[in-house]
């Protein structure tokens, strides 16, 4: 989900489609460090795509499916407002999980918990 999240509103517009083709969208942060003016946040989310969504310009109908989602986010923290942030996020297992991408056989012998 590569999108270019500019201020306050573009945060809400992402979060909306989010919400919108996983509503029981549900985070768990596992781990959170803070140093200086930098918080870093690893999180794990499960949901349910239940409804449409907008996905780098395609329309995804519901597909039913549960995915479970890890992210890793630095945030840079100045006078209490979100300045910078940077994320790596699990897009492969979650396109994987969605049925967008089909593991190869190798695929599926190396890593056989993502081709459930």
């Amino acid at each position: 989900m590569e999108f270019e999240l500019r201020g306050p509103e573009g945060y809400k517009q992402f979060l909306t489609m989010v919400f919108k083709g996983f509503p029981d969208w549900q985070e768990t942060i596992e781990d959170i460090i803070a140093e200086g003016d930098n918080v870093c946040v690893h999180l794990k989310a499960t949901a349910t795509h239940t409804g449409e969504l907008n996905f780098l310009g395609v329309t995804l109908t519901p597909t039913g499916k549960k995915i479970t989602y890890t992210a890793a986010n630095i945030w840079r923290v100045v006078d209490g407002k979100i300045v910078e942030r940077k994320s790596v996020r699990d897009l492969l297992v979650f396109l994987t999980q969605l049925g967008l991408i089909e593991p190869t056989e190798k695929g599926k012998k190396l890593f056989p918990e993502d081709a459930k």
